[in-house]
């Protein structure tokens, strides 16, 4: 097992305000930039897999954005050939690539404490704790599916309380549901910080949908340096973790 209880209160810690986490966020994912360019590169592959296997072609309905003026409110998308399955399996997909996403928040780590970062650390997430992993992340996109079909609105409500569950998976080896307690927790206890980090983080990820969607490839994985400053922020920057390979 690796080891996932030791922190370091020294070195770089965010205060806990947006500012702050924000401004950290920004610096390390300076120091992952072309991994989590790698990372999005792999789930668009993956998802371009899953539309053509289903029928539906996402880059249509963007384009549809585009020629509306992004007034879509006449365009029932829903009701595109393919849309239903693919709507059903990208949510299964999203948790099947959410390791990655662990993985970087762990590279994020490594790129913090100076140490040297490799390309298999992208993929530590299929080797540690795996299952609670895949099972935080499936009840998550279950829960956000459900808010963001409430007009979209309470989507944005609810995600702040989902902002800590990867790294406290990670860095402590919590059980799904023990890492989604703790999550709650905190950010209900920070809630207005955790809100606006949130909404902010989530602002700046997709912001690259505005450059033809290709840009989504540059910031798509900025929030999970977010969800590391603010990790490290209200609970301490850990200590390097080492694992068995």
């Amino acid at each position: 097992m690796s080891e996932f209880n030791e922190f370091d209160q020294q070195g770089s810690v965010p205060n806990r305000d947006t500012g702050s986490i924000i401004s950290h966020a920004f610096e390390m994912y300076k120091g992952i930039f072309l991994y989590a360019i790698v990372s999005m590169i792999i789930y668009v592959i993956a998802d371009s897999i899953l539309e053509s296997l289903v029928g539906f072609n996402l880059w249509s309905f963007g384009e549809n954005i585009r020629d509306s003026d992004g007034d879509i409110s006449n365009y029932r998308y829903y009701y595109s050939p393919g849309f239903s399955l693919y709507y059903s399996f990208s949510g299964v997909l999203g948790a099947l690539l959410s390791p990655i996403y662990v993985g970087l928040i762990y590279m994020t780590n490594k790129y913090n404490n100076k140490a040297t970062i490799e390309f298999s650390d992208l993929f530590i997430g299929y080797r540690q704790n795996f299952v609670n992993i895949l099972i935080y992340s499936l009840i998550t996109h279950v829960v956000l599916r459900i808010a963001l079909a409430m007009c979209g609105i309470p989507f944005f409500l609810v995600f702040p309380f989902f902002l800590l569950g990867y790294p406290i998976l990670l860095f402590e080896n919590a059980s799904a549901i023990d890492a989604m307690g703790k999550a709650y927790n905190i950010a209900k206890d920070n809630y207005g910080t955790f809100f606006v980090v949130s909404l902010l983080g989530l602002i700046l990820s997709f912001c690259g949908l505005l450059a033809c969607c290709i840009g989504v490839l540059l910031t798509g994985a900025f929030m999970t340096t977010v969800m590391y400053s603010a990790y490290c922020a209200y609970l301490g920057k850990p200590r390097q973790i080492t694992y068995n390979k």
